[in-house]
């Protein structure tokens, strides 16, 4: 399952991970104490999300695969190689789906586009540059992975501009920075809870 694979991830980078986010909050927060900047709380946890995702992605993509060496330059054919609902199919498909929505929503972000083209663009050359990488690595090349991942950029983008939409519509208090930097410590206290095994989905 795509939760289990997570999981996996993290007992081997959290080390990797635990020194790097201290050296990114240390830094960060003589920049802005030296520069006088106003900290936003909800900006900063953002920043720092999108570190560890790329982090975990890096990990994630150069470490050993099961298929090894092996090219696809068919369309589809990997992905219908598998039964729908195998771990597989959850695996293969629905997890490279899953490992782009945060590039399409954090992309979207950080660079405000509001067409689905450009992020399709920037999805499809990370994800090219990726199979490409892995290919001469010892892993796989497959032309799915790319589509898979190029549907998940899309969906993050469709999120954030979707959440985008309804914070306009919002009441002025929800917002504030203030508000949004509460839902952020919020989302990572279940966040670590979660991972604590105090919450289950």
């Amino acid at each position: 399952m795509v939760t289990e694979a997570f999981f996996d991830l993290l007992e081997t980078t959290w080390p990797t991970l635990v020194i790097f986010l201290v050296i990114i909050i240390i830094l960060r927060i003589y920049n802005l104490k030296s520069g006088g900047k106003k900290l936003i709380l909800h900006e900063e946890l953002l920043q720092l999300m999108f570190v560890t995702y790329i982090l975990l992605l890096f990990e994630l993509v150069t470490s050993k695969d099961v298929y090894i060496g092996g090219t696809n330059l068919i369309p589809f054919r990997e992905m219908f190689r598998y039964p729908i609902g195998s771990e597989n199919f959850y695996r293969q498909v629905v997890g490279n789906i899953i490992l782009f929505v945060p590039f399409g929503f954090f992309a979207t972000y950080y660079t405000k586009i509001n067409k689905i083209r450009n992020i399709s663009f920037m999805t499809f050359l990370v994800s090219l540059t990726i199979e490409i990488v892995q290919k001469f690595i010892g892993r796989s090349f497959d032309i799915d992975d790319i589509l898979l991942n190029l549907i998940g950029g899309i969906c993050g983008f469709l999120i954030y501009v979707a959440l985008d939409a309804i914070r306009k519509k919002l009441p002025s208090i929800f917002q504030k920075d203030g508000f949004y930097s509460f839902l952020s410590l919020l989302v990572i206290v279940l966040f670590i809870l979660y991972l604590l095994g105090f919450i289950r989905i």
